[in-house]
């Protein structure tokens, strides 16, 4: 099956030595107990391996937003299934068909039309061995291709769908659609998983309104 009837697939690159390097640098400094931290998605276009990773996979896409998620002992959390529905913009504009607003670290994030969800894709970069006992993403497989689930829903759409664990070496890189309904649990005492994830998406905004990398 392919990335676009099942909703995810394992790059078949890895990052080399010098990419991961490059990964490794975006958490130096990182604070005790800090979860995850939102970052210029701009930025990432300057590491090697994103850069590797478009042209092989999405050349007409690029990083529209950029976030950074460190689990360990201090800071360790579970996280529900649910789908991803928000994107990362400049500023507010009242635009048919965005809503509603929110405000995360001090960033602009709107709800958009679930067509531009449809045709976005979602990127984590790997740092740390990510096992069974590591919380790998789990995805429910084509469930990217139902639109919007309610969270009454969310249940049976996995029962149907199935639980699939995305598992990863250091340097792997997992590609799936925006929309696929995903979660992941606890990681076990003393592990780290370091990810870099990405949006990825090939559309300009309407109505004046602007990605956060192109403010």
């Amino acid at each position: 099956m392919t990335l676009e009837e099942q909703g995810y697939a394992l790059w078949s690159s890895r990052l080399d030595d010098g990419e991961r390097i490059e990964l490794a640098a975006l958490f130096d400094g990182w604070p005790a107990g800090r979860p995850g931290q939102r970052i210029d998605a701009g930025r990432v276009m300057q590491l090697a391996g994103v850069r590797r990773l478009i042209a092989d996979q999405a050349p007409a896409m690029r990083p529209v937003r950029a976030v950074l998620f460190d689990k360990s002992d201090d800071a360790n959390w579970a996280l529900a299934w649910h789908q991803d529905r928000i994107i990362e913009v400049v500023e507010r504009r009242d635009v048919e068909g965005f809503g509603p607003w929110t405000v995360k670290q001090g960033r602009m994030h709107v709800a958009p039309p679930v067509a531009l969800l449809e045709r976005m894709m979602t990127v984590p970069f790997h740092l740390d061995p990510v096992d069974a006992d590591n919380a790998p993403l789990l995805v429910a497989q084509g469930s990217h291709r139902l639109g919007l689930i309610s969270e009454d829903a969310i249940e049976d759409v996995v029962a149907r769908h199935g639980r699939v664990v995305c598992q990863a070496e250091a340097g792997s890189v997992w590609l799936y659609r925006t929309l696929i309904l995903h979660g992941s649990a606890r990681s076990s005492p003393g592990r780290r998983r370091r990810v870099l994830q990405i949006d990825l998406s090939a559309d300009d905004l309407p109505g004046g309104l602007s990605w956060a990398v192109d403010g």
